[in-house]
């Protein structure tokens, strides 16, 4: 919880620097954050008191009322000893000055999750963005959670989100009973019973969220709403492969700032790379972790006019995840039959890469790193702001 707009990227940059910690949802106005916290499943609460602490105590103090599992911190510039004394007879857990120091932020959240086991299990949130139209990143997404899936154990979930013109559903051929929309409009969205029967299930066990049904929903998806269903998602799922973001916005931030991976869809064209450089830039501008961010150029080999793999990388200043050949044959057959490569061209060099990438993403060395993490509780989930 964050009033103070100019604070929002280093706020964000410190949390999402830290390895195991998933920013569940930021939210700028105080008399919200009630409201949030009952919605989303959080287990610390960080709040920053400035620019007035008077006006924001009491609500941080019906939460904790409220919500008596709930770690809260609080950060401050003011060193009063009067306003600490009184955030901690309120309950407050952590008072934290500013500038944050990031080690004791963590040695913070450490003392309230020593003993604490998580009871859930919680999957990995990957994000594919395209950064320019037409680069392939809707059927890189279909196919890799297609070879996801026959890799997992548990469940892996598509989320089209390109609420007006997504083909995750085309892609696959099915036709969802359900979308997005659906469960963003109604009152029961975040029941994780409402969220399993709005899936849609494909023959290889991947699941569907598509996109709307109607150009005029989708401006009815609100970000509050949309992360609260990707909240349920992951608690249901190994993986949740997102189909998007399509834009830079409030809910495109969200999504990103939760996410596990962002794999970043660029071919080697001018256009496109000057896309992605003007994203990765406000990335890094708004706090995101670029650790977090694999590069993956698609339809390498597709003539010699293009740039070439080294220009990329060295543009862009990432290094380089996964390389995507051209195949032009077997994706637009694969796409025109609404089928995965998995079925329709399994020996071909497309699927073969993209089966690679599955495999590299799922991998005895991460489970484990996840393994751990599940036994860290509290250390999973942030409640900050902007």
């Amino acid at each position: 919880m964050n009033g103070d707009e100019s604070f929002a990227p280093e706020l964000r940059a410190i949390l999402l620097s830290m390895e195991r910690v998933k920013l569940m949802a930021e939210v700028d106005e105080p008399a919200l954050a009630t409201q949030a916290v009952g919605q989303f499943p959080v287990d610390v609460l960080l709040v920053n008191l400035d620019p007035s602490p008077e006006g924001i105590l009491p609500i941080v103090g019906d939460i904790i009322s409220a919500r008596r599992d709930l770690a809260v911190f609080a950060v401050s510039e003011s060193t009063d000893g009067q306003l600490i004394l009184k955030a901690m007879r309120m309950g407050v857990k952590e008072f934290l000055p500013r500038p944050i120091d990031t080690n004791a932020l963590k040695e913070a959240i450490d003392r309230i999750t020593i003993n604490q086991v998580e009871t859930t299990t919680q999957g990995r949130l990957i994000t594919v963005v395209g950064t320019s139209g037409g680069v392939g990143a809707t059927m890189i997404t279909t196919n890799l959670a297609v070879e996801l899936a026959a890799l997992s154990q548990r469940k892996v979930t598509i989320v089209d989100l390109d609420y007006r013109y997504g083909q995750v559903a085309t892609l696959l051929d099915i036709d969802p009973k359900y979308t997005l929309a659906d469960l963003c409009g109604s009152p029961e969205a975040l029941e994780s019973q409402v969220i399993g029967r709005a899936l849609t299930r494909h023959d290889t066990g991947v699941q569907v969220l598509g996109r709307p049904n109607h150009l005029a929903e989708a401006d009815t998806i609100t970000a509050a709403a949309c992360m609260g269903v990707f909240s349920n998602l992951i608690q249901l799922s190994e993986y949740v492969i997102a189909d998007g973001p399509t834009r830079f916005d409030v809910g495109g931030k969200s999504v990103l700032a939760l996410s596990d991976m962002t794999l970043l869809i660029v071919q080697a064209l001018v256009p496109c790379v000057r896309n992605a450089l003007r994203l990765i830039q406000s990335m890094r501008d708004n706090g995101y972790n670029l650790d977090r961010a694999q590069l993956i150029c698609n339809r390498i080999g597709r003539g010699s006019g293009h740039l070439s793999v080294d220009d990329v990388t060295e543009t862009l200043g990432l290094e380089l995840f996964a390389t995507i050949p051209d195949d032009w044959e077997a994706a637009s057959g694969a796409i025109n039959l609404g089928e995965p490569l998995l079925t329709h061209s399994p020996k071909s060099k497309l699927r073969i890469a993209i089966q690679e990438i599955a495999e590299r993403l799922h991998t005895p060395d991460s489970q484990a790193d996840e393994k751990d993490t599940r036994k860290q509780g509290l250390i999973g989930r942030i409640f900050a702001g902007n």
